[in-house]
């Protein structure tokens, strides 16, 4: 459906409910906004804009976004529309704990509620850290209003001595050399300071970067958006642009399910899998496209996987790193390479179709975006297993791992949460080998709670000594989109609801079979059996409070880890405003 030619009517925006109707509620509207000092011609019959602003003192991500607020505004006033800036959750991938996956459909239903319960008549979102870009179109999808994203940007790259650091990716590295005995304390303080040198989400291919490039190739940014450095000037000049798109968008009434087609999702997953994207992704789309009334599965992302080159020679799966990526040509660029394998015709909100938006996108850098005869690798970097010990699936992003462990079959060591593993990782008693295979369990969607980022287990500081690093690891857990190695992660159903994982024995063999899709324990059914007969449900995490709610409400990892009262069909009235 195309969005109509006749400009909206002032009496036919959402706001007018609010302030033009001839009746006490209205008077008092006006009466208040003039408390707020705002003149009548500055809003009345113009167009309402929310901009929601997930900034936040202890952000990093978003520390910048206060800034790039006001040149939201200042595009929206340009516009002739009325901005309202909002502040909602902002959810730090470094310091929210237990994990901000806790907290995203938390967001995700803050930003329904307050768009759908405000005079708005279009919306402009802003973040980028990992779980902020799927929560707030979640939340907008649901409302499904105009609505325009505002990606916060990549940091700038990092530096220690003659080293170019990409974070979090050389964070694993170096902490690993230092349990190692390869660097001390004195080069680690260096590292510190040289890590993280700007505002902006992480500046690799991690979720950030995977889920704000995600949120491009859906349509619901400016054209190149998702890479430009968050400290750069051309970041101001797109949130100024992005402010004056939304007013257009209303006028034109272009609603965001107009934009959030199944086409739109499979070019999100198309081009996800040849970023070499993060496997964090796979939830995250998978519970967008569900607020949107599209079912995607982990069989889209395993058939599409199959035909999708890797293209994007980034870290942690390749040696670039955003601020690269953007000057090759950025993600307009990139998606040029894949035009036979993108539904052209579809809309955006910047271009009647996403072939115009790509129509002049040259790349300038044929290293870091590879032309499809030199890919990074003939497959798209993430894998979906199935086997008994995940009958509903469980990703690898095995682009990212020794390819030496695709093919592994090897004992079990089992942990039974994370703080034990953490104490325990190093004990010799424990006989661990680079043969063995980790597995956590405990760490999913209700046992983490909320799929902590566990993922990436700690290889032994024996091990690591001897110069191994990578080993098979299995979890029901996430990892950042920063790691790497050989770590099966999301395994559904999940430990904790009693999914095989939790019948897996410390000597089990395990045998991962990436090629053949393929995550088996070699336990005999009749064995299975006995031990599920035995298992003992843990008892709940929390009592009370949204933890008892996010544990009664939320799916699993296949599913999305939506709510599963938010993710199901039903009419939601708006509300009388008269």
């Amino acid at each position: 459906m195309k969005a109509r030619e006749t400009p909206v009517a002032p009496r036919e925006l959402r706001s007018h409910q609010w302030y033009g109707t001839d009746g006490l509620r209205s008077f008092s509207h006006r009466a208040r906004t003039r408390q707020l000092g705002y003149l009548p011609e500055e809003h009345l019959g113009k167009p309402v804009v929310a901009i929601l602003n997930t900034w936040s003192d202890i952000n990093p991500c978003h520390v910048h976004l206060r800034e790039r607020a006001q040149a939201v505004k200042r595009g929206v006033w340009q516009a002739g529309g009325f901005p309202l800036e909002f502040p909602v959750a902002t959810l730090s991938e470094t310091f929210q704990k237990p994990t901000p996956m806790l907290y995203r459909n938390l967001l995700a239903l803050e930003t329904e509620e307050l768009l759908r319960s405000y005079p708005v008549d279009g919306a402009v979102l802003m973040g980028g850290c990992d779980k902020t870009t799927p929560a707030l179109l979640m939340g907008a999808a649901s409302v499904d209003l105009p609505t325009v994203f505002v990606p916060a940007g990549p940091m700038l790259p990092g530096h220690w001595r003659d080293q170019v650091l990409g974070s979090g990716t050389d964070m694993w590295k170096y902490w690993d050399d230092r349990r190692a005995g390869l660097i001390g304390d004195r080069e680690l303080a260096e590292l510190e300071s040289g890590l993280a040198r700007s505002p902006g989400h992480c500046m690799t291919m991690g979720t950030a970067s995977t889920l704000t490039a995600a949120a491009e190739v859906l349509g619901v940014t400016v054209p190149g958006a998702s890479s430009i450095p968050a400290v750069d000037s051309g970041h101001e000049r797109m949130a100024a642009a992005s402010g004056r798109l939304i007013v257009d968008l209303v006028g034109r009434d272009l609603t965001l399910s107009r934009v959030l087609t199944r086409e739109a999702y499979d070019d999100a997953v198309t081009t996800v899998l040849a970023l070499g994207g993060s496997t964090n992704a796979v939830i995250h789309l998978i519970a967008m496209a569900g607020r949107s009334g599209i079912r995607l599965t982990l069989d889209d992302f395993d058939r599409t996987a199959r035909t999708v080159p890797v293209l994007a020679d980034l870290r942690p799966g390749g040696r670039y790193l955003m601020e690269d990526f953007h000057f090759a040509g950025g993600l307009p660029a990139f998606l040029g390479q894949l035009t036979d394998l993108l539904h052209l015709d579809r809309p955006t909100v910047a271009h009647p179709t996403l072939r115009a938006q790509l129509a002049g996108a040259v790349v300038h850098d044929r290293e870091v975006i590879r032309p499809r005869d030199r890919p990074l690798a003939d497959e798209g970097g993430v894998a979906v297993l199935r086997g008994n010990l995940c009958p509903d699936g469980a990703v690898i992003k095995h682009i990212a791992a020794d390819p030496a462990l695709l093919r592994h079959t090897g004992p079990a060591v089992v942990f039974d949460d994370y703080p034990t593993m953490r104490r325990t990782i190093d004990d010799p008693a424990l006989g661990i080998t680079a043969g063995h295979v980790l597995v956590l369990r405990g760490a999913g969607p209700k046992g983490g709670p909320g799929m902590p980022e566990y993922g990436m287990l700690p290889i032994p500081d024996h091990l690591l000594k001897q110069g191994v690093r990578d080993m098979v690891r299995i979890s029901d857990a996430r990892m950042s989109g920063t790691s790497y190695g050989a770590c099966v992660l999301h395994i559904a159903p999940e430990s904790y609801v009693g999914g095989p994982l939790a019948l897996v024995r410390t000597g089990d063999l395990i045998t991962l079979d990436v090629p053949a899709r393929s995550l088996r324990l070699e336990v005999s059914d009749d064995e299975l059996a006995r031990r599920r007969a035995e298992w003992v449900a843990p008892p709940p995490r929390y009592g009370r409070g949204y933890g008892a709610l996010y544990t009664e409400h939320i799916t699993q990892a296949d599913t999305g880890c939506d709510f599963d009262f938010l993710s199901r069909e039903g009419e939601v009235p708006d509300p009388y405003a008269g």
